[in-house]
This record gives structure tokens, sequence and C-alpha cells, in this order.
């Protein structure tokens, strides 16, 4: 690619990012117990009706409504049906005792809850213990679940592509299903370029920083459940550059790094990706995060390629551009369909004066009031506006905001998973 290519527009450089995916197939059979999290690798259908009776969602009494049109019916109470019971046809005349989830007796066409019954007295004043009263006029079905009210035998209940929740499990459970097909979780090599960079717990030398980095993208990839290879940090020059890039490319599905892919003499990573691959998108009109990489790295032979995605050193910028680019790049390869994050408009209770010729995304939180208040220092090394935030506004090129305009504001929650 060439250097003084223009930049792309971050919707430009998305398109082309889902453009260039290639899914990965590898599939495996999971417990559901265990399939949290994982991308479902083909649809489910249901075998069966949910629920598989007619069923009461209430406790209460399982009645004919013709037998309860006077509003004050005495009926004998003929039985009794816990749940996981059946009960016996329920004849004229008489009610059946019934707990919520059992299966509905057979002649019964409705149910009337237990709060609009009372016992039957006898005459001498007492309870008579085989009677109640029915306080209700019924309407047929009323407090009845029917067979298949939720889900119909042969219907899709979870298409492909769908990442896996508790919901989701809970519902391939409802209908039986003990493991689930899911796509092989994604392996993600990273490495940290920089020979100012040190581990915490480690003493800082005079110019040296702790690697912030390296933790915040094994949370962010941890998040989407990816297998990480974590490469290190990698000495600032080209050939360690490049020994990590054909390492990694042999061994993963997906190399990141961080660092190094400005135009300064000290940035490798660049010149390392067109020395052992090529280079296909660099520099995108978005603030923070213009110096972001996406190529491919070659495995030697006929093996093919691995993608690479290198990411800004400053630690906001790198944030930015994992969760507007690497993420849906990652769930896009698992297989997930619907990638983008669910935006929403926002009153901005705050001025933002200064118009610049990039898509800037600015952190800031939800206020008391339901409107948006903004860090005060939108610098790219200033991690705490990540920490502070409740997600980004999507501010286009050229844009100024005043108080009381609406803008367009993305989640965090919608953005790291």
């Amino acid at each position: 690619m060439k250097q003084n290519s223009p930049m792309l527009t971050v919707q430009q450089a998305l398109d082309f990012l889902m453009a260039a995916v290639r899914p990965v197939t590898d599939t495996e059979f999971i417990p559901t117990l265990e399939a949290n999290g994982r991308i479902l690798a083909a649809s489910q259908t249901s075998q069966l009706n949910v629920p598989p009776m007619d069923n009461t969602q209430m406790d209460g009494y399982a009645v004919r409504s013709e037998d309860c049109a006077d509003g004050a019916a005495r009926l004998r109470v003929a039985q009794r049906i816990p749940a996981g019971h059946v009960g016996q046809p329920l004849q004229p005349g008489t009610a059946a005792r019934i707990f919520t989830g059992a299966m509905i007796p057979e002649g019964a066409d409705a149910v009337v809850m237990q709060e609009m019954c009372e016992p039957a007295i006898s005459a001498d004043g007492s309870a008579d213990g085989e009677h109640v009263i029915i306080k209700h006029v019924p309407r047929s079905g009323e407090w009845i679940r029917r067979t298949g009210e939720d889900i119909q035998a042969g219907s899709v209940i979870l298409p492909a592509g769908t990442r896996l929740r508790g919901q989701e499990l809970g519902l391939a459970a409802s209908v039986g299903l003990a493991s689930l097909p899911v796509a092989k979780r994604l392996r993600v090599a990273v490495f940290f370029t920089g020979d100012e960079l040190a581990m915490p717990g480690e003493a800082l030398k005079p110019g040296a920083i702790y690697n912030s980095n390296r933790f915040m993208l094994r949370g962010l990839l941890e998040n989407l459940g990816c297998e990480i290879a974590d490469y290190g940090i990698v000495p600032d020059t080209l050939e360690a550059t490049r020994d990590t890039l054909r390492r990694a490319a042999h061994e993963n599905d997906l190399i990141i790094t961080s660092g190094g892919v400005s135009v300064g003499e000290e940035d490798h990573v660049r010149p390392a990706v067109e020395a052992e691959g090529r280079l296909n998108m660099w520099q995108i009109a978005v603030k923070p995060g213009k110096p972001l990489a996406f190529g491919e790295i070659g495995r030697g032979g006929a093996q093919g390629t691995v993608f690479f995605l290198g990411l800004p050193g400053n630690p906001v910028s790198s944030f930015v551009t994992f969760l507007l680019f690497v993420r849906p790049f990652i769930l896009r390869m698992q297989g997930v369909a619907d990638v983008a994050p669910k935006a929403t408009m926002l009153r901005a209770d705050f001025a933002w004066p200064k118009a610049d010729r990039r898509n800037e995304f600015l952190r800031a939180r939800i206020n008391s009031r339901g409107g948006l208040d903004l860090f005060p220092n939108q610098g790219s090394a200033v991690l705490t506006s990540t920490v502070w935030g409740d997600g980004l506004i999507d501010n286009p090129p050229g844009r100024t905001i005043a108080p009381d305009d609406l803008v367009r504001f993305l989640p965090f929650n919608e953005l790291l998973y």
C-alpha cells in the first residue's frame, strides 16, 4: 500500500475489513453447560414443543369453565395434581387442586388462581375439606400455557453465528440439547514493541513506562473468547519484529500488535509486515488512532497467510481502534453475522467547539439527568478516560457540539463483548 495513500474514513475501513474476513471453519461439539460465550456453528432446531403439554401458570384449581358460570360455584375437589404428575380426566362438577407447571387434566379448560377461591363451609360452620367455592367466572384458556406456546417442534431456535449467553443456553436446554456445535476458539497472537516498555513489578528505568496495553488487549481478547498467544515485548529492531511475525504466523489465526506502526525511524512493525507479507490498509481518518495497519503475513510455501492488525501504541488509541475495528473483525472471523454495536442518541451536556477533519470518538458518561458529560482530557494517552466513561461519542468529521445537541453514543457494554 502506498505511504501517501489518502486516509480511509471509518466506514470505508470497516467495509474493507469486513470484505476481507475469512471465517474460521473448524468446529467442535461441547456440552451446553460449557458453551457460554462461544459462537454457534450451526443452526439448532427443536425436536419438541415447549411447553410439551398444556400446563398451569398458577397455583389454583383446574376447572371446566361452564361449571363456574354463576360466579360462586361450589365444586368437589376430586384430585390434587403437583408439577410432574398426571391427573385423571376432570369430571363435570369437580375441580382439581393444581400447582404451577402441572399438566392440565383432560376435561379442564381453565385455571382459577387460588386467591379467587375459598374452602366451602359445612352446616356446622367448619370447612368441609372436600369442596371449594370458585368466586370468579373464568374464560376458557385462562392461566393455561398451551402446548408449543413458546417453541414449536421443527422450528429453528438459535441461528448459526449466535454468540451464546446464559439466555441462549437456557433456551437450548429447554428443548433438551445437551451439547452444541461451536466454532473453535480463535487463536490470537499478541506482541508489543518499544524499548521503553516495562512490566508491572519491575523498577522503572529513566524514560521507561509500564506496558498497560498488554493487560488491556489481553482482557479485551478474553472478553471475545479468544485463545491468546502472548509473545511479550519485542525489541525495537526490524530483525526481531520479523522473527516474531514469522513465529506467530505459523501458530495462530490472527496477529495483533501494539506500537511501531507509525513512520518513525524506530517504528519497525510496518516494514516488517511488508517484508513478511503485505500491508493492505494503513491510516484511517479516526481520532484517536490514525495509524491502524491491516495486512497478511505469509506462513511459507502453500500454507497461505494469517491476518495482521497493528494498533497504535498510545493506550487510548489502541483501546478505541480495537473496539471499532478489531472487535468486529474477530467476531466475523468467529462466524458472527451481526457485529455492529447498537448506538443511541443522547443529549450533550457540554460544548465541543473544535471541529476536526477526522471522525472523533470522545470518551463520555451518562449523567443523572440522562445527558452526557465529557471527560475533560481527551488525549490519546489518558487511559483514565476509558475507565471513567460509559462509552464513546461518535462525532463526525468537521462537527462541533453545543449543549443540548443530540450525539451518537456507543455504550461500552455494546463494544466490549
